[in-house]
């Protein structure tokens, strides 16, 4: 999508700070961290949010959460991480991009928000 800044991101048009990619997905730190460490992990295909996932995304999908454990590994969360996905103007889903938050290296607290 033309005005997505996450397609534009995947594409190298928009720099970011990466910590992983492949020919699929992108992780990239957050530039407004909520934790030591917040990184945003995105498919490179544009879905606009969880409520646009369809068939044809399951694999994508599953491979970004085997991919999760790894990229927390690199990033040393070792005692422990959160996985958040926003959906939805409730849900404060603000890119309208599926993208997940990868946060850790602090005790992290419930309810969260």
């Amino acid at each position: 999508m033309s005005d997505c800044i996450f397609c534009k991101i995947a594409e190298g048009e928009i720099p970011s700070n990466k910590v992983y990619e492949d020919e699929r997905i992108l992780c990239f730190h957050d530039l407004e961290p909520q934790a030591p460490v917040h990184v945003l992990i995105i498919p490179k295909k544009h879905i606009e949010s969880m409520d646009d996932v369809g068939v044809e995304d399951q694999d994508l999908l599953g491979y970004i959460m085997i991919k999760v454990k790894d990229i927390a590994k690199e990033l040393g969360l070792e005692n422990g991480y959160r996985l958040v996905n926003n959906c939805g103007e409730d849900g404060f889903q603000t890119v309208k991009h599926i993208h997940f938050h990868l946060l850790g290296k602090r005790k992290l607290t419930w309810p969260p928000g």
